[in-house]
């Protein structure tokens, strides 16, 4: 069980090549850091296993009341509930604190209906007893998922 910055020793076809007019900020970006490797930007969380979640941008930075807040820190505390598929964490424009947070997450079983309430509640308040009580999303959207059309 390990987490880390996700990384890729080969070339793949649709990959970034550079940036327009600032080949030197494409090289300190993504092929610096990690030295042999592609550094995609994004956080992993492996199992023993041999299971490998992304758990968001690494560098997704959200600043509430002054507090600098990684929308994946958020995700992965609301990812480890059992109740929980999947979530993602935005920043949006907040007149008084300058970002709020919206948490949009994927209940395991969607058809909880009434609970998810409550669950939106619990993950509000778990967020706050990990993390800190300004990282508690002000907006919390529970979305379903259609199984039915998805294809193995």
């Amino acid at each position: 069980d390990v987490s880390g910055a996700l990384c890729t020793s080969q070339a793949w076809l649709s990959m970034a090549r550079t940036i327009y007019n600032d080949h030197k900020r494409f090289l300190e970006t993504y092929l610096t850091s990690y030295p042999g490797f592609f550094f995609t930007g994004d956080g992993v969380y492996c199992t023993s296993e041999g299971y490998c979640q992304l758990t968001g941008w690494l560098d997704d930075i959200i600043s509430i009341s002054g507090h600098r807040l990684g929308t994946a820190e958020v995700e992965n505390v609301v990812n480890h509930h059992v109740a929980v598929a999947e979530s993602a964490v935005i920043g949006y424009p907040h007149e008084i604190k300058g970002e709020g947070n919206m948490l949009s997450f994927l209940p395991q079983n969607i058809s909880q209906g009434n609970g998810t309430a409550n669950l939106a509640a619990e993950l509000q308040e778990l967020i706050s007893k990990k993390i800190a009580k300004y990282a508690a999303p002000d907006y919390v959207q529970v979305t379903q998922a259609n199984w039915s059309n998805r294809h193995t």
